[in-house]
């Protein structure tokens, strides 16, 4: 038996629904492992799908489709490295989040997710044991499986001699952090090497964030992979006295939580554009913290070349003609309701006779308060209140990097930085703590302040329409 062990990981970004494309990622990696000796080539949780192509795994249809690529995968990766990767899989007239090893020409080993997470459209399963690879048995907690200790500590007790576990996991603030915790306990718990092995891109309004790691024995960083890049690693792991233990790589240096931020939404809306079939976007000419800095994510996104702004002038004349209409129909519309449909509706027309991507620009603290925008197609600030894009706009007019691609934004606006803080901590305790104007006031501030931001959040509630997708960057409850 011997005692060394190729591992190839493939930090990647598949696209959703699209099973031809993503099997061909899956060849490309696999022959990169075999190039460099690998023993198994690893991609991770429901890498042939997408993830978010979760709905479409519930038809049988597609279903099929994904056996057949499984089938046909294996045969192509028959004399090589074991292929392991994610993927629907249905048993028993269940359907499950599952784990498959291809090996020998066939589907030759599975694991099944033990406990999915709610509101997703998989079964749960019981706890399968470790599979076998070259002699080195490998547990496989797949995706929130490896978030509790069960999993893990019944593939140990049974056998498993390293721990690689396949996730989709998304950048949201605090994530990482979050993750490499949870990681530190399966090693503590159950004294094996561990693996995570993150996807990365964007796939609609969620971003994964890469940062593939591992761990050995103790909580000592083995490997570090970088964030929000594609990449392959491979990783070598010896067995000595004490049992299996990854041998030291590279450690790609990690962004801090600003530059994490920024990152995920250059590569959210670059991928958003890309896979609906876009390739260049068109954004309003206005003043502003969030024009400035989503024409800046769309420049570091798609390149300067690709990113049309315009201002769209509307003079008084039409808007009183227009209104004059409006009122004989018996409809009252101010100039403040009535700009930004206009607005959208030139825009619109402009960016489809271009063929281009009408981008909104507007913070989340706008839009609780009932604030108008225009309805473009995609939001890249749709996430962040009103000091966070001014702290963004900040950090990039002051930063460059080798993935930006656009110059920095003009001077950001600077609004009453007192008040806008005091606004967002408001809508932080009424939106995303499910407060009230009560709870605002026991945490300092203003009644008044508190009672305003209140009212018109209920009213802009109350007339709310059609909203723009745009990239979610918000922390999960813990």
């Amino acid at each position: 038996m011997s005692d060394r062990f190729r591992l190839t990981l493939g930090q990647l970004n598949p696209t959703a629904g699209d099973l031809t494309g993503n099997a061909a990622l899956a060849r490309d990696a696999w022959q990169a492992g075999r190039d460099a000796g690998a023993q198994m080539v690893a991609l991770p949780e429901l890498f042939l799908t997408g993830h978010d192509a979760r709905g479409l795994s519930q038809s049988p249809a597609f279903q099929r489709d994904v056996l057949a690529q499984l089938e046909a995968l294996a045969a192509h990766c028959a004399n090589g490295p074991a292929l392991a990767l994610g993927a629907p899989w249905v048993a028993a007239g269940k359907l499950h989040n599952a784990y498959l090893i291809l090996q020998g020409g066939k589907i030759a080993q599975r694991v099944l997710q033990h406990a999915p997470r709610p509101r997703t459209p998989f079964d749960p399963a019981p706890i399968s044991g470790p599979y076998a690879v070259a002699g080195l048995r490998i547990g496989s907690p797949i995706g929130v499986d490896g978030e509790t200790g069960d999993v893990a500590e019944t593939q140990a007790e049974t056998g498993a001699e390293l721990l690689l576990i396949p996730h989709a996991a998304p950048h949201q603030r605090g994530a990482m952090e979050r993750r490499l915790n949870h990681m530190v306990a399966r090693v503590i718990e159950t004294e094996l090497p561990v693996i995570h092995l993150n996807m990365t891109g964007g796939e609609g309004e969620t971003v994964f964030d890469g940062a593939t790691f591992a761990l050995n024995p103790g909580g000592k960083l083995a490997l570090q992979m970088p964030a929000f890049d594609t990449a392959f690693a491979h990783v070598d792991l010896e067995r000595g006295p004490e049992g299996w233990r990854i041998v030291e790589s590279a450690f790609a240096p990690q962004p801090e939580a600003l530059e994490r931020d920024y990152r995920a939404l250059v590569v959210g809306l670059r991928d958003y554009v890309a896979k609906t079939g876009a390739s260049k976007v068109l954004i309003e000419q206005a003043g502003g913290n969030d024009t400035a800095l989503a024409a800046a994510i769309a420049r570091d996104a798609l390149g300067a070349e690709n990113v049309r702004q315009i201002a769209v002038p509307m003079s008084e004349h039409l808007h009183a003609a227009l209104r004059d209409e409006l009122a004989a129909l018996g409809a009252e519309v101010s100039a403040e309701t009535l700009t930004p449909p206009l607005r959208g509706l030139m825009l619109h027309a402009l960016a489809d006779d271009a063929g281009e991507m009408l981008l909104t620009a507007q913070n989340k603290s706008a839009a609780a308060m009932g604030i108008a925008a225009l309805m473009g197609e995609f939001n890249p600030v749709k996430d962040l209140y009103q000091t966070e894009v001014r702290a963004l706009c900040d950090w990039r007019s002051k930063t460059v990097r080798a993935w930006m691609q656009g110059p920095a934004p003009s001077p950001a606006s600077a609004p009453d930085t007192e008040e806008a803080g005091a606004e967002d901590a408001i809508l932080r305790i009424l939106l995303e703590d499910g407060g009230h104007v009560d709870d605002c006031v026991a945490a300092g501030h203003a009644p008044q302040s508190a009672q305003r931001i209140a009212g018109r959040i209920a009213a802009a509630k109350a007339r709310k329409g059609p909203t723009v997708p745009g990239l979610r960057v918000k922390a999960e409850t813990a």
